[in-house]
C-alpha cells in the first residue's frame, strides 16, 4: 500500500520560506512520479508542483513559478518542496501523491496522497 507522508509546514509571514518533505513509507519512490497539491478553504484544489521519477522533468503553476522549487533525493526516498517569497495566498493543506502517470501526477486524478500539512502565511 501506497503511504505518503507530508511534513514541514507551519506557520510563516509574508516573504517567509519554508520547504516541505514528503516521505514515502512501505515503498520506493523511485519508480513514481510525484506531485504537490494544494486544498484552501473556498477554492479549487490546485496542483502545485510535480517531477517526474528520473528527477529530470519539473511543472509549475503559474501561481508558483519562480518562488517554489520542488526536488527529490530518491537514495532518501523523500521528496521536497521549497516555498520561498510565500504570500497569503499560499495558504492551504499541502499534500504530496504518486502517481506512475506523469500527468496524474501533476495535475489529477489523484490516486493516493498523505495526511496533509498545513502551510499558513500570515503576519
Amino acid at each position: 500500500q501506497v503511504q505518503l507522508v507530508e511534513s514541514g509546514g507551519g506557520l510563516v509571514q509574508p516573504g517567509g520560506s519554508l520547504r516541505l518533505s514528503c516521505v514515502a513509507v512501505g515503498f520506493t519512490l523511485d519508480r513514481y512520479h510525484i506531485g504537490w497539491f494544494r486544498l484552501a478553504p473556498g477554492k479549487e484544489r490546485e496542483g502545485v508542483s510535480c517531477i517526474n521519477h528520473r528527477n529530470a522533468v519539473t511543472y509549475y503553476a503559474d501561481s508558483v513559478k519562480g518562488r517554489f522549487t520542488i526536488s527529490r533525493d530518491n537514495a532518501k526516498n523523500t521528496v521536497y518542496l521549497q516555498m520561498n517569497n510565500l504570500t497569503p495566498e499560499d495558504t492551504a493543506v499541502y499534500y504530496c501523491t504518486a502517481d506512475t502517470t506523469y500527468n496524474a501526477a501533476c495535475l489529477g486524478p489523484y490516486s493516493s496522497w498523505g495526511q496533509g500539512t498545513q502551510v499558513t502565511v500570515s503576519s
